[in-house]
């Protein structure tokens, strides 16, 4: 190594922002590892390089101790044998530099600098996208392996997966389409960092609605929660730092703008706006909109919130498959039972009934608690033997409707 090793250093240094003391502390540690397994080495050989010529040289590295205490000569040298210039606990370097050192010195460094460089190049990737983790980013659809999709991401050099799990099912992308995705995850593999992408998650709706308000971007709006079902329907809970400022109405746009942009990027998917209250009542009607409620009444020990609604929305209070009511009670945290008005007072009577019992058996103490469990299981156990009873008068009928059939052919 020489001069023109040490400008490619710098070189290298300024093009791929390695550290140049990085690469060279890499260099040294590596010849080391040379000399050992090519020339059997000392127990304690270092390698110091000049930071200004190039030129290197191995060492035998041994400490002085006093004359008449050395008790490993591979690691020790006697006080006398160094020098007067030498006091216990100096170091003393003797060059032992191979004079055919100079071929795998330059191999070796060789493989430093390109191993350090793709090192760099990998930190630098992970670096990159852990700063944009929950971000969105942009690429390019590469290829699709068992389901899986790769992406170029737009930097051109990383490839990014998005998992079948984290797709949306009636989204459907080609080759060299261009898409949108929320960076999930980024990790460390042994191949070099895996940034993984989403469709599927909340947070990419929650940042599709950031870029669209900028009362958000102002910190004016807040998103309090968001409970969605990928490629159907999305409910956002926002609420406003200001009272003049209507956070629903920010968050729609002129228009409906706005949350339509967003919309159009999920590939129409529906997105319900709604005001987030500190009062959960008041929060859980909002959440099971466009349904009116009548009532909310907690029960906290059960976790569940009876809603009542008039008769006429009880459908669309739990809307199609259960879909209004299952995203607002993941918005709330709390099991929803939704009612009509006019069995309102059956389903309170009955949750009256239950915690009466508990409270009585809770006072009664564990006995009456097991007699408790004991009594449920028997009406679930008479209620399965009526039903057993039922299948078997149908088998005798079906046995009977046959005999006849038969008799009269």
């Amino acid at each position: 190594m020489n001069a023109e090793m040490i400008a490619a250093l710098r070189e290298i240094e300024n093009e791929r922002n390695i550290s140049f003391e990085s690469l060279l502390e890499a260099l040294e540690a590596a010849l080391i590892s040379a000399y050992k397994r090519n020339f059997g080495g000392e127990a304690n050989a270092i390698v110091a390089i000049d930071r200004q010529t190039g030129d290197y040289q191995v060492y035998h590295r041994r400490v002085v101790v006093p004359d008449g205490e050395v008790t490993d000569p591979k690691l020790e040298l006697a006080k006398g044998e160094a020098g007067a210039r030498y006091e216990p606990g100096d170091f003393y370097d003797e060059i032992v530099t191979p004079r055919d050192f100079g071929r795998i010195a330059a191999q070796t460094a060789k493989q430093v600098i390109v191993q350090r460089i793709r090192e760099a190049e990998r930190d630098t990737v992970y670096n990159t996208y852990s700063a944009k983790l929950h971000d969105i980013v942009l690429g390019t659809v590469q290829r699709y392996e068992q389901r899986n999709m790769y992406v170029l991401l737009d930097d051109r050099k990383t490839e990014a997966l998005l998992p079948f799990s984290e797709q949306v099912p009636r989204e459907n992308y080609r080759i060299n389409d261009r898409i949108r995705a929320y960076v999930l995850d980024v990790r460390k593999t042994n191949k070099g960092p895996l940034v993984v992408l989403s469709r599927a998650a909340e947070g990419l709706v929650q940042r599709l609605i950031e870029f669209q308000v900028p009362e958000i971007q102002d910190d004016i709006v807040e998103i309090m929660a968001i409970a969605r079902e990928p490629g159907a329907r999305t409910k956002v809970a926002v609420t406003s730092r200001r009272p003049e400022i209507d956070p629903v109405v920010a968050c729609l746009g002129p228009k409906s703008s706005r949350v339509a942009n967003v919309s159009d990027e999920l590939r129409g998917e529906k997105i319900d706006v709604i005001r987030w209250a500190p009062d959960l009542p008041t929060f859980i009607a909002n959440a099971l909109a466009p349904a009116k409620v009548l009532s909310v009444e907690l029960y906290e020990d059960e976790g569940i919130a009876l809603v009542v609604v008039p008769d006429h929305q009880l459908s669309l209070a739990i809307g199609r498959e259960g879909q209004n009511v299952r995203l607002a009670a993941r918005l709330s945290g709390w099991r929803l039972d939704i009612t009509s008005d006019s069995e309102a007072a059956e389903a309170r009577e009955r949750y009256q009934a239950e915690r009466e019992a508990r409270a009585a058996a809770a006072v009664a103490g564990p006995e009456a608690e097991e007699e408790l469990v004991v009594a449920e299981s028997a009406e679930a156990g008479e209620a399965e033997d009526e039903a057993s009873i039922d299948q078997d008068e149908l088998l005798r009928r079906l046995e009977e409707f046959k005999r006849e059939m038969f008799t009269n052919e």
